[in-house]
This record gives C-alpha cells, sequence and structure tokens, in this order.
C-alpha cells in the first residue's frame, strides 16, 4: 500500500518569469514544499475560497460542492496520486451513502473544493519524493542574519569603506544638469 502525506496550501503564487499561477503545498509536519503549475482561473477560485471572499453568484467549484452535498455525497479528502510524464494527477475521495467514491480530477479542482471544504490534502509520498522542495539548510539557519565574517562580504565592506560621499561644494543628490533650451 502507498504512503500518503498530509499537505496543507501554503501559497498561491505568480512566476515572475511568465506569470503563470503556481499553488503551494506544505507537508504538515516537514519543510518539504510541492509546487503545482495552474491556470490562472484555478489559482483565482482557490485564492478566493481561502481568503473567505463572498461572491455574488456560485463559481464552478461551489456548485461541484453543492451538487454534492444535494446527491447526499460529502467530501472526506483530496488527494495527489501520481505524476507522470510532469502531469500531476488528483482524485476527490467522496463518501455516499456509505461508499467510498474516488473520482478522477485536475489536482487545482481538487484543491479549490479542498479550500472549500476544509477537507485534508493527501500527496503520495512518491510524488512529494519526486517534485518535493526542500529549502537549504544554510538559507534556514541564517533567518535574516548576515554573517560580517563571510568571505563574500569582505568584498563588499572593502567598497563601502573606500566609497567617496564627498558631493563637493553645490553638487546635490538627485539634481541633474540643466537641460539645454530646445528653441521654439
Amino acid at each position: 500500500m502507498s504512503k500518503m502525506i498530509t499537505c496543507v496550501i501554503d501559497s498561491v503564487r505568480v512566476s515572475l518569469t511568465n506569470q503563470q499561477r503556481v499553488v503551494v503545498l506544505r507537508e504538515r509536519d516537514a519543510e518539504r514544499y510541492l509546487p503545482i503549475w495552474i491556470g490562472l482561473y484555478e489559482a483565482e477560485a482557490i485564492t478566493i475560497a481561502l481568503q473567505k471572499i463572498e461572491v455574488a453568484r456560485p463559481q464552478t467549484h461551489d456548485l461541484l460542492r453543492l451538487m454534492m452535498q444535494t446527491m447526499e455525497g460529502r467530501l472526506l479528502q483530496v488527494e495527489i496520486t501520481a505524476l507522470r510524464d510532469d502531469v500531476f494527477y488528483a482524485s476527490l475521495v467522496v463518501d455516499q451513502n456509505g461508499q467510498r467514491k474516488d473520482i478522477d480530477c485536475r489536482p487545482s479542482d481538487a484543491l479549490a473544493l479542498a479550500a472549500r471544504s476544509s477537507v485534508p490534502i493527501l500527496v503520495e509520498e512518491e510524488v512529494l519524493a519526486a517534485a518535493g522542495i526542500e529549502p537549504e539548510e544554510d538559507a534556514s539557519e541564517m533567518e535574516g542574519e548576515i554573517d560580517t565574517e563571510s568571505e563574500d562580504l569582505t568584498v563588499f565592506e572593502d567598497f563601502l569603506e573606500n566609497l567617496d560621499t564627498d558631493l563637493g561644494e553645490g553638487d546635490e543628490p538627485g539634481v541633474d544638469e540643466p537641460e539645454a533650451e530646445n528653441p521654439v
């Protein structure tokens, strides 16, 4: 039997390089993250649910949740089950009249429903092992501290010590030379 790891939605972010959206899952009991690229509308749906923004009419994921309830179904959890050819796969685990049903879906839709239903998010251990990211120890140990003894900073310190800050008489920082007048 495969091992499932409980995760939470850490954040929804925008890539600086291509403006695509990524939802970042974080392992609940560890510092391991799983980025999953998603569409713009799915990112918006997840963000609306996480921030508890009220909308005038039900969105698609709200409608799906209401339909499940109307049909006496209850979302138990969502699972990120596989990663094949750089594509993540997910399932909704639904209880309907005492019967468990696994419904194949996109991870973004599963996460949008999980955010609305407050159900556990489980990720297959193999998926986390293949695509999970752990922060570097050095970065987490330093957290805002600057090591002034570091070799890398000595060049910067030398630069600051030798920086000529004397502007001279009449020079003001941020004031440009007057431009030549344009004839009319």
